[in-house]
């Protein structure tokens, strides 16, 4: 069997059995699989062995189950980092992107301003999960001191790795609950976040995928905004004058958070759209 006639059967499972985007699924784990491009296996499908087939089938079946396919071949791009992810770890998502592109927009204005020509920018990320905005803003802004915050173990081991595999340096991981592990003094240019925002009662009628992934890194509480409660209640002893806050944000949760970073004294507060036009990304200043 050629690995072309694999991918028609692959797509042909997905398709059956209701995966989301089955065609393309079907070719990012057979290529993977069989460490080829996506235009070598078009152009020049090698033949692939009983084992090989019999691998693929195994993982396949997995994903017919519902994991997700980042989990069953362990990574996901994500701002051009190849971010490992597992059981325990939030999968990154594209409106993720969205927050680190903002943040990189913010950060690099401020690392244009004639202040920071001697002194370095300082970055702290919230629920820092895979890591994954952390590392885009330490990649993009090699000079910057990035810190990653995270209560689970798991996950961290997950930041630390992927800094080590992307050979970079100037990220530091700690453990802990939000601003708990952070000295009383520290203050930071920016602090960034995509904590927890899903209603917990909401959890449940997620799709199946979401399942596998670890419920502290789904659960906002009754309404979805407990973290956003806490972090904009601290944020402004850590953050020097001026400083900005980012954070993502669920559906219709705008007017809320809006409120509750008003009564923590921010200002200049702004919300930027996702792809499909909701409002996504929120940034304000102390």
């Amino acid at each position: 069997m050629t690995a072309l006639e694999k991918l028609k059967e692959l797509a042909c499972l997905f398709e059956r059995e209701g995966v989301e985007d089955a065609a393309r699924e079907a070719v990012l784990l057979l290529t993977e699989i069989l460490h080829i491009s996506k235009t070598g296996l078009h152009s020049s499908p090698p033949d692939i062995s009983k084992a090989e087939s019999d691998r693929i089938d195994s993982l396949a079946a997995r994903r017919v189950l519902g994991e997700p396919l980042q989990y069953i071949i362990g990574h996901v791009e994500f701002w051009g980092l190849k971010i490992h992810v597992g059981k325990g770890v939030l999968i990154p998502r594209p409106e993720t992107e969205l927050l680190a592109e903002e943040a990189v927009k913010i950060v690099g204005a401020l690392h244009a301003t004639p202040l920071y020509e001697t002194t370095p920018i300082t970055i702290l990320d919230l629920c820092t999960g895979s890591g994954c905005i952390a590392l885009a803003l330490a990649k993009e802004y090699a000079g910057a001191y990035v810190y990653g915050v995270d209560k689970s173990a798991t996950a961290l081991s997950y930041a630390r790795r992927n800094a080590e595999y992307n050979g970079i340096q100037n990220v530091n991981f700690i453990e802990g609950d939000l601003f708990a592990s952070i000295i009383p003094d520290a203050c930071f240019d920016c602090i960034v976040s995509n904590p927890p925002y899903i209603r917990r009662d909401d959890i449940q009628g997620l799709q199946k995928e979401i399942s596998f992934e670890p419920v502290a890194a789904l659960d906002g509480g009754e309404d979805g905004l407990d973290f956003y409660r806490r972090i904009l209640r601290e944020a402004p002893r850590y953050l020097k004058s001026n400083g900005v806050i980012i954070l993502e944000i669920g559906i219709g949760q705008a007017d809320d958070i809006r409120q509750i970073a008003a009564r923590h004294g921010f200002g200049d507060i702004r919300f930027m759209k996702d792809y499909a036009g909701i409002e996504r990304i929120f940034t304000a200043r102390s």
